[in-house]
């Protein structure tokens, strides 16, 4: 299951200069992509992609990299991909580049913004 991992992004400072790319679960022909866990697969294989660099070991797996997340946007499977991880890893960047081209998936860029309801109170 797909949770909402905005959080992660909320650790960037908002001066950041970073955006992300959504990869989203719908082909250029406007069908559903294949299987259905593809997000989770794919933030997955990137999991050991963390800040501080290239995570190794047994505890490398239990969580996604905040670099590449899956969520679920409109009812849309999506991997949201930092552009942090193209200074990161470039082969890690062009690998998720590369496997939404190859699967000729939709891709927008954007910067996902905190829901309301989790953003400071203004005073």
């Amino acid at each position: 299951m797909v949770t909402n991992h905005r959080s992660f992004f909320l650790e960037m400072p908002i001066s950041s200069p970073y955006r992300e790319v959504f990869i989203q679960g719908i082909t250029l022909d406007g069908k559903a992509f294949r299987p259905s866990d593809w997000a989770e697969r794919l933030a997955g294989v990137m999991s050991c992609f963390r800040p501080g660099g290239v995570q190794a070991g047994r505890a490398a797996h239990l969580g996604y990299s905040p670099y590449c997340v899956p969520n679920l946007i409109n009812g849309v499977r999506c991997v949201v991909v930092n552009e942090a991880l193209r200074e990161i890893e470039p082969m890690a960047w062009d690998f998720v580049m590369n496997f939404a081209r190859d699967n000729r998936l939709q891709v927008a860029e954007a910067c996902l913004l905190p829901d309301a309801d989790d953003r400071p109170a203004s005073s």
